[in-house]
């Protein structure tokens, strides 16, 4: 189930707030438990019920694997580091089999010259973010970090379906304790406002902008290898703008829906481009996953405290600036099972390794010691837009040779027409009655028209990622009646608008 689809915004959520609120005033709490358990399971089950075999049988393992780590509680032996293991391998295993078994078919095929039939295995939804999410706290508890909670809350924590299907990637320690607060159990109209505001931002995020670019995205990518440079140049920026309006309008939507809940989830994106370098770009992009690899890749791999080689004349040690490289490369493979992905993170990790190098710093910035050369602010966050506009490429490129070509376009300055014909499918309703009028007058005006079009989206977007964000504009309250008639005329817009329900970017991860 989507949360921008009619079924999820009429049915599943006021019926999960009913029940959860109505269940927790009358004192059944764990009933309560169960039924926002099922009803999480329901928004699972919805995109194809054999996911729910998945999740329930992950859930089930990782319990036993804390009910067991609490048998050994008190044993000062090796079990619990062999229980570590186990789990590690148990959870990892299972996200191989269905993400990554037929890209290992395909490698060994090519390495060894067999011929082993691919599996074509069908990815279940989320399953990358509810196992990192279930890792946190398995691993936690063999380490005897985290507590054993029981069943019903443990549930609770890893369905909750606001965050289920494409994050934020939450973490035990900041969930559960929310969910046994019994005085977030009953409805906060504060919160619930909030929660209202950041869930009509998001829609609007995904609906209005993100759906609309990615019509000429999806039909450039069919036929990468036939733009020409101006056209690889604006379908980059359109992808570029569509990938943040579509996840972060996600997780905008996920934080309102949980705000509702009176539940607190951690942001996940904080103006990214507006960034002066990459390695601050990482700190404001999809948060939580860099959360996650630093606690259980970068800092188990010896962060930026091991190792005895420096790099000349500085405090930085090689092996910090390595396990940086490593923990991008693992991010890209995450991403998605294609080298396209790999690489990605690659060139990701390469540039943060350069940022902390300090070779050229930005003004403003802090640093862990004093940079070669300085650049303003702007030229930063110019040269950052630009790196990992680049970098998209592969992103979003089926083949490494296909993402080569488009970068190679961008500098030979061809032009063949191109563009006109892409840019044909940027489709919104708001947009008939232009090129209705456009195309009485001739044909020709129709392509200026579209032109004309997508100049003002990226106009606004680029105007929207220089703005207070959501996580700035959701929680004030200075005009409530101003602000509420906004906000009910945006949603109305919205919802007119869904004229074709679209999946979340994301959902692919």
């Amino acid at each position: 189930m989507l949360f921008n689809s009619y079924i999820f915004i009429c049915i599943l959520l006021p019926v999960a707030l009913l029940g959860w609120f109505g269940l927790n005033y009358f004192g059944h709490t764990r009933l309560a438990g169960l039924f926002l358990t099922g009803m999480s399971l329901w928004f699972y089950g919805y995109f194809h019920v054999s996911y729910l075999l998945i999740i329930v049988s992950s859930i089930a393992v990782n319990y036993i694997v804390s009910l067991i780590a609490l048998k050994l509680e008190d044993r000062e032996g090796p079990e619990r580091k062999i229980l570590l293991v186990i789990a590690v391998l148990i959870n990892l295993g299972i996200l191989f089999y269905f993400k990554y078994t037929d890209f290992f078919i395909e490698n060994l095929n090519a390495l060894t010259g067999s011929d082993y039939a691919l599996r074509h295995i069908m990815l279940p939804l989320g399953i990358s973010f509810f196992t990192f999410q279930q890792l946190s706290y398995v691993i936690d508890r063999c380490l005897k970090r985290a507590p054993h909670y029981g069943l019903i809350d443990y549930m609770v924590f890893v369905t909750f379906f606001p965050q289920l299907i494409a994050g934020p990637i939450v973490t035990y320690d900041e969930m559960l304790p929310q969910f046994k607060d019994m005085s977030r159990r009953r409805i906060d109209k504060d919160n619930m406002r909030t929660g209202i505001r950041y869930f009509v931002i998001g829609f609007a995020k995904k609906v209005l902008i993100a759906d609309t670019l990615a019509g000429p995205v999806n039909y450039a990518f069919v036929m990468p290898r036939e733009l020409d440079s101006l056209t690889v140049v604006i379908v980059m920026l359109l992808y570029m703008f569509e990938l943040y309006f579509d996840f972060s309008g996600y997780c905008d939507m996920a934080s309102g829906i949980a705000k509702m809940f009176n539940i607190d989830l951690p942001v996940n994106f904080n103006s990214p481009y507006t960034s002066p370098n990459v390695k601050e770009l990482w700190q404001r992009w999809h948060i939580t996953l860099s959360r996650f690899f630093t606690k259980y890749v970068y800092i188990p791999l010896g962060g930026s405290r091991k190792g005895e080689m420096m790099i000349p004349g500085t405090d930085t040690r090689v092996r910090a600036l390595v396990n940086i490289f490593i923990v991008f490369t693992i991010s890209g493979l995450w991403h998605g099972a294609a080298w396209t992905y790999v690489l990605w993170g690659a060139v990701n990790g390469v540039l943060v390794v350069w940022d902390n190098l300090c070779i050229v710093g930005v003004r403003g910035c802090d640093y862990r010691r004093e940079c070669k050369v300085y650049v303003p602010r702007k030229l930063g966050q110019v040269f950052t837009f630009i790196f990992f506009l680049l970098s998209l490429c592969f992103f979003r490129s089926s083949t490494i040779p296909d993402a080569l070509h488009l970068i190679r376009s961008i500098f030979t300055f061809n032009w063949n027409g191109k563009l006109f014909e892409v840019l044909g499918y940027l489709e919104a309703p708001e947009f008939y009655m232009v090129k209705q009028a456009a195309g009485m007058i001739s044909d020709a005006m129709v392509g200026y028209a579209n032109l004309a079009l997508t100049v003002i989206m990226l106009i606004l977007s680029f105007i929207l990622i220089t703005r207070p964000n959501s996580h700035e504009i959701a929680p004030k309250n200075d005009h409530p009646v101003r602000d509420g008639v906004l906000m009910g005329l945006l949603f109305t817009w919205c919802f007119i608008s869904l004229n074709q329900v679209s999946t979340f970017l994301y959902f692919n991860f």
